[in-house]
């Protein structure tokens, strides 16, 4: 009973978790099937590296929130911490953010190249208003 929280916890982020991998792997699956087999035509280098950096720029947030998400455990196997909460903000919320901001880049970078400069633009936005979330 007195664990109820932390286990609460683990599954929240068990489940969090497995949404943004969902979400991951959808995105990269669309860019690929769209961008590889039905325009595959106009596929140049330029993608590779486009769907390399993408693919980056999921990997390490989720690692670094998987790191944040994982549950604690004492010698015996008790559950001690359900991890950290992923609804809150701070360092967690910017993780988050460029996850959602890369997988609508990706997909939208399938209809035009320009679409790589809101990179430019969210980076610009957090340079100007540090404090704004």
């Amino acid at each position: 009973m007195a664990n109820q929280g932390a286990k609460k916890r683990k599954e929240e982020n068990a489940r969090h978790m497995a949404n943004l991998r969902r979400l991951i792997i959808a995105c990269n699956v669309i860019y690929v099937v769209v961008r590889l087999l039905i325009f595959y035509s106009t596929f140049t280098w330029k993608h590779w590296v486009g769907l390399i950096l993408t693919s980056a720029a999921y990997m390490i947030p989720y690692q670094q929130l998987a790191q944040m998400a994982k549950p604690s455990y004492a010698d015996d196997g008790e559950l001690l911490d359900g991890g950290f909460d992923m609804s809150t903000g701070g360092i967690c919320g910017y993780l988050h953010d460029i996850i959602y901001i890369t997988s609508f880049v990706q997909l939208m970078s399938i209809i035009s190249g320009k679409f790589w400069y809101i990179y430019l633009v969210v980076r610009s936005f957090y340079l100007v208003n540090p404090t704004e979330r």
